[in-house]
């Protein structure tokens, strides 16, 4: 008996058909050995952002160095661990374990915009705007590592402030991109940006020297993480963590149409539901809710932070993407001449709003102090009476 199917579900099924031709001929033609060519600095990948050639290299020199795709609370007692612009962030039982790792005389190399989330003691603060080109750093302070290559080049994700209790090694004027800071009997290692290590960055003048000089002595065992790169020991979590995940939902997505296509009228017939406007406070509460739930207090913090800075930028009639010092300068000039504390908070923002680890206490104090700060300037006045009109 020949299947009987109606012309508008035939259309239906061979246009989900083509789509999904069309993205794995995509995928095919313009992927080519993506997973080789990634721009994630892993020693896999042969990309200008990759960092294959000083993984190679430092086989060849003679270094211990090894590929590491275990998780991080496997690490052994006493090594050299390089986290290369990791993917991820670090759960709490990652974090202990490198606290414990360093206080047995362990040594992390941390580079990128969110490696400092895995460090025992971070002041880092992302901006990627500073790593849009690459430029010199110079040493600032004297050390074997800045003996070996006084200048440097790197393309910044982060930087570092200067009044931390870390030992700056290498900035660019107030930008520190740089340091380094002993925890127990280890040692961390802070980068701005893996820059130094890629495939295109380990040509620049003094980013070998730079290298060599920070991954020290030759029999030391240096662990190359690529478990924050998303490589896996076992076949299935290396295919969570690969675009093999997304081949396989177009084939779901494709079977869910293809069931859609047959079952879209032969369900039950039920009377839509009518959309109930919560009042402004069941609203509140109901997103407060959320984020208790989901842990992530920092996108409250960063909500705020960025409708505070929107009003007051366009109070001062400044540019929206204005630096910290130039907007606390325009305010003391402005608003509060001797108020030394509102750049502080500024900064403690900027900082917490990509902390995922940002308790539920200090973020409740960070989005109070802003509220009196635009209380104080009634900055959200105007707000109001076009709400009110």
């Amino acid at each position: 008996m020949p299947l009987k199917i109606d012309p508008r579900d035939r259309k239906l099924l061979l246009g989900s058909a083509v789509v999904f031709i069309l993205l794995i001929a995509g995928a095919v033609i313009f992927g080519g050995d993506a997973g080789q060519r990634q721009e994630a600095p892993s020693s896999h990948s042969t990309a200008s952002g990759g960092a294959k050639a000083a993984y190679l290299l430092l086989l060849q020199l003679g270094y211990n160095v090894q590929r590491w795709e275990k998780p991080l609370v496997d690490l052994p007692k006493t090594a050299t661990v390089i986290l290369a612009d990791p993917m991820e962030a670090p759960t709490r039982e990652e974090r202990e374990s490198l606290k414990s790792f360093l206080s047995d005389g362990g040594r992390i190399i941390a580079t990128g915009m969110f490696a400092g989330t895995f460090l025992p003691e971070n002041d880092s603060v992302p901006d990627m705007l500073l790593g849009m080109t690459s430029k010199k750093a110079a040493a600032v302070s004297p050390s074997a590592i800045t003996r070996a290559a006084p200048e440097i080049t790197i393309a910044p994700q982060a930087r570092w402030p200067s009044y931390s209790a870390a030992y700056s090694l290498y900035g660019d004027g107030d930008e520190i991109v740089v340091v380094k800071y002993p925890y127990g009997r280890g040692e961390v290692l802070w980068w701005a940006a893996a820059t130094p290590l890629t495939n295109a960055g380990l040509k620049e003048p003094g980013n070998l020297e730079f290298l060599l000089a920070n991954v020290g002595d030759t029999k030391a065992p240096i662990l190359w993480d690529e478990y924050v790169h998303g490589y896996r020991e076992d076949l299935g979590s290396s295919v969570a963590h690969s675009p093999v995940k997304w081949l396989l939902l177009q084939m779901a997505l494709l079977g869910l149409a293809v069931v859609a296509t047959f079952s879209r009228r032969s369900g039950p017939l039920s009377a839509p539901v009518t959309d109930v406007r919560l009042s402004p406070l069941e609203f509140v509460q109901t997103l407060g809710g959320l984020y208790e739930n989901a842990g992530t207090a920092s996108v409250a913090v960063d909500i705020c932070y960025q409708r505070f800075r929107y009003w007051l930028t366009r109070r001062l009639g400044v540019a929206n993407n204005i630096s910290i010092n130039d907007l606390e300068s325009a305010v003391r000039d402005r608003f509060a001449p001797k108020d030394d504390r509102f750049g502080a908070i500024l900064r403690r923002c900027e900082s917490a709003k990509s902390d995922p680890y940002l308790g539920e206490a200090e973020a409740l104090q960070l989005v109070q102090e802003l509220d009196e700060y635009a209380s104080r300037w009634k900055l959200f006045e105007g707000r109001r009476k076009e709400k009110a009109e």
